[in-house]
């Protein structure tokens, strides 16, 4: 029977079978200027918030908020917002937009999510946008519940790759995807609670490469030294089908969880 299944720890089995390493606020502190001077709006972001239900909403708690991707979108549609992330550099990027965007009614909050959350405020709402990948996804979950007045919205990576899975196999590297959202949706049902699911596709990591050399480049900075029959294999694969190849194949999907909050 599904009640049987102890999702928390198979979840946990696969992350550590995927051979994912946990990034430090250091890794993430490395990006956060890049990560800043991108558009504050995407079609992510836009395909995200119109998915949202604001409606009685004053206040949001944005969790692994990055540079404000979903939160800086919604600050002046609501009360107050509420930045978490791990990553100091991170929480700088965010207050500086705030600024530039003229918004006074951000808070950051520099926690992890393996931290004592007690002093984090509980909002109306609460977003976990593309932060969901985490190493006790059961705490995890709790803490956006016990957090949210109204409702959650968490997105998790649908299908556990970043890139078409083919590219890996064309160079010979398969590898076990990550623990993707069906974790998620199991435990959150276990406790009663029946989220809704829509998905959202994004351009492949790899995509918007204008030749076969650009695709090989982009490839290697993603997928680390690539060898000369690598190197080959890509580019024969990207020439073989130059509109696929500016695609880099499947797109990147995903899977946004929406549910009430359980003590709404």
């Amino acid at each position: 029977m599904l009640d049987d299944i102890d999702f928390a720890t198979r979840y946990r089995q696969h992350l550590a079978a995927s051979g994912r390493r946990h990034k430090p606020a250091s890794a993430w502190d490395a990006r956060a200027q890049e990560l800043g001077a991108k558009p504050l709006a995407s079609p992510y972001a836009e395909a995200f918030i119109a998915r949202m239900d604001l409606s009685g909403s004053r206040t949001l708690l944005d969790v692994g908020c990055g540079p404000g991707t979903i939160g800086l979108l919604l600050a002046h549609r609501l009360e107050r917002v509420f930045g978490l992330d791990h990553s100091p550099a991170m929480l700088e990027q965010l207050m500086r937009r705030a600024e530039a965007l003229g918004v006074d009614n951000v808070t950051p909050i520099h926690r992890a999510w393996e931290e004592n959350w007690d002093d984090v405020p509980r909002c109306d709402l609460v977003v976990a946008s593309r932060a969901g990948l985490v190493d006790d996804l059961e705490d995890a979950l709790d803490k956006l519940n016990r957090h949210a007045r109204q409702r959650v919205y968490l997105t998790q990576l649908a299908g556990g790759h970043f890139i078409d899975p083919e590219i890996d196999e064309l160079l010979g590297r398969p590898r076990i995807g990550l623990p993707d959202h069906i974790y998620a949706l199991n435990l959150l049902h276990a406790r009663g609670i029946h989220a809704t699911l829509d998905y959202i596709e994004t351009p492949s990591r790899l995509a918007g490469a204008r030749d076969a050399d650009a695709f090989v480049a982009r490839a290697a900075r993603m997928l680390g030294e690539l060898s000369q029959e690598e190197a080959s294999r890509l580019r024969a694969w990207y020439e073989a089908d130059p509109e696929r190849g500016q695609r880099a194949g499947a797109p990147l999907r995903w899977a946004l969880l929406a549910w009430k909050s359980p003590t709404d």
